[in-house]
């Protein structure tokens, strides 16, 4: 135990953090399990030890950045149990239309109280557009405005929404811009919820896999999804997308991203999180898209993610009083370590947040992609 234990110290001295120390990122250890827990299963140990209570952090995402920064991850010793959790995503389609589901189950339908807590009013469950002085409505919208001026929506035109979630930016979309079309959700309770955000805007919900898609759209948009359809699917995810589109039409990809190539997200994330999940690396998405699209503009702006989080984390812990009726202690850690490590690593620049706008033979008068986009116009809908 002693040179497990000394050996975590040593390495987590590296990154400036102390167990037992003073400071608000110092990590408190309450049973000494911790050390070969963590030494054994990497992440894994370290995520579900803290869902266990076996240690604590005031500031999850600052030890996380720190952490990161340091590159502790490279100390992982690859044990057989991690081996075989990216050997099955490097040998198996974890992503298939018959585990496509999976995600939607276990995630997105955990319950819409809980997404109505810690989401602005248009749920939009991915990053906003930060401008000082903004809350997290306004950067929600900011971001919604953004994405349909890249696409540059106008009355009339026909938009699908790929993983449109609760239906917020498709409502955004027919109320500001006057469009009409469809979104697309494998989650059960999204698609309920997201038909009755939608009653009264020419937009459809459906709820089907994306390789199910039938249609014709000018516009294609896809927002916090793609993050699910796996490196084995990407070429069938563009060539899907390509098919439903118009040849003068654009699509515009909001993804998270890594800076490497990865076969699957890392397995405390994959167990309690984002099951069957995989960031895409610059190299994936450039390969995948070959032939079917020209790039038009790649923006990244993963620095806004942090600002997110913590705005999540703040409403979650606003109303935690009255969603523990539902909800165990055990997931409240779980959803606290999820939000403010994903904060950190963002912070860290670890992970990444890319939108890239792509047409199927290239704006012929060539595409300026806006980057401060018009001035607020009244905020709509806010159920």
């Amino acid at each position: 135990m002693g040179s497990t234990a000394e050996t975590i110290r040593t390495l987590l001295r590296e990154a400036d953090i102390r167990t037992d120390g003073e400071r608000p990122h110092d990590l408190q250890v309450h049973d000494d399990r911790f050390y070969p827990r963590v030494m054994a299963q990497g992440i894994l140990g370290l995520g579900e030890s803290y869902m266990d209570g076996w240690w604590d952090c005031d500031e999850l995402d600052v030890f996380t950045d720190k952490a990161f920064r340091a590159r502790l991850q490279r100390h992982v010793r690859p044990t057989p149990g991690l081996v075989w959790h990216y050997l099955k995503a490097r040998i198996f389609n974890r992503q298939s239309r018959r585990r496509s589901e999976q995600v939607g189950r276990e995630h997105y339908d955990r319950g819409n109280d809980l997404f109505e807590a810690m989401l602005d009013p248009y749920m939009q469950y991915s990053c906003a557009y930060w401008e000082d002085g903004d809350d997290l409505t306004d950067a929600q919208v900011r971001k919604m405005r953004l994405i349909c001026e890249k696409l540059r929506l106008r009355e009339g035109s026909r938009l699908l929404d790929i993983g449109c979630g609760w239906g917020g930016l498709a409502r955004y979309a027919a109320e500001r811009y006057g469009v009409e079309g469809a979104g697309l959700t494998i989650s059960r309770e999204q698609a309920s919820y997201a038909r009755g955000f939608l009653e009264g805007v020419p937009m459809t919900v459906r709820r089907q896999d994306y390789r199910e898609l039938e249609g014709e759209f000018d516009r294609v948009v896809s927002v916090g999804m793609f993050e699910h359809v796996g490196s084995k699917n990407y070429r069938t995810f563009f060539r899907t997308v390509r098919r439903c589109m118009a040849d003068d039409g654009l699509f515009l990809l909001h993804t998270i991203g890594t800076n490497s190539s990865v076969t699957a997200t890392n397995p405390w994330t994959n167990k309690y999180i984002f099951p069957n999940g995989q960031l895409p690396s610059p190299s994936r998405i450039t390969q995948a898209m070959e032939e079917d699209f020209v790039l038009e503009d790649w923006h990244s702006m993963g620095h806004h993610y942090d600002g997110t989080l913590l705005a999540w984390w703040e409403n979650f812990s606003r109303a935690w009083p009255r969603l523990r009726e539902s909800y165990s202690q055990r997931f409240y850690r779980m959803w606290r370590f999820f939000l403010l490590t994903s904060a950190g690593a963002f912070r860290s620049r670890q992970i990444q947040l890319w939108q890239l706008v792509l047409s199927p033979r290239g704006v012929r008068a060539g595409y300026s992609a806006p980057r401060s986009p018009r001035e607020p116009m009244d905020i709509g809908h806010t159920a």
